[in-house]
């Protein structure tokens, strides 16, 4: 069986996409960034802020998949400037500290806002107990 997990952004109708996809024990989270409710970029300037309104909306999208962060294997963070990964990756360490998913960080040219400094995706797998 397969759910889908719709957020209600509008990138979700114009590139065929969802939120999550839950198949299973597995589920995806495409990359978030870091929109507020009514559409707006959520800390202009902040790579810290921006990571933990990511991981808000990741947690969310699990939420409602029947998954937690604490069923994240595995992390992927894009940065459009590298040099803010000190900052991200505290962010990242407050939240899965005690959980230890695998993480990829990488650069990339820039993202589809330029207001967005991260975006970051997650898979998770919930346990059968």
């Amino acid at each position: 069986m397969r759910q889908q997990v719709l957020s209600g952004s509008p990138y979700e109708a114009q590139f065929g996409f969802c939120r999550a996809v839950r198949v299973g024990n597995l589920v995806a989270v495409a990359g978030s960034a870091p929109l507020s409710g009514d559409g707006r970029t959520v800390g202009k300037g902040d790579a810290a802020a921006q990571t933990r309104r990511c991981l808000e909306i990741i947690a969310g999208a699990l939420e409602r998949a029947g998954a937690s962060l604490h069923d994240v294997v595995r992390t992927r963070v894009l940065l459009t400037r590298i040099s803010d990964w000190p900052a991200v990756g505290a962010v990242h360490g407050e939240v899965f500290r005690d959980i230890r998913p695998v993480c990829t960080v990488a650069a990339v040219a820039a993202l589809i806002d330029a207001d967005w400094l991260v975006e970051i995706e997650a898979d998770a797998v919930v346990s059968e107990s």
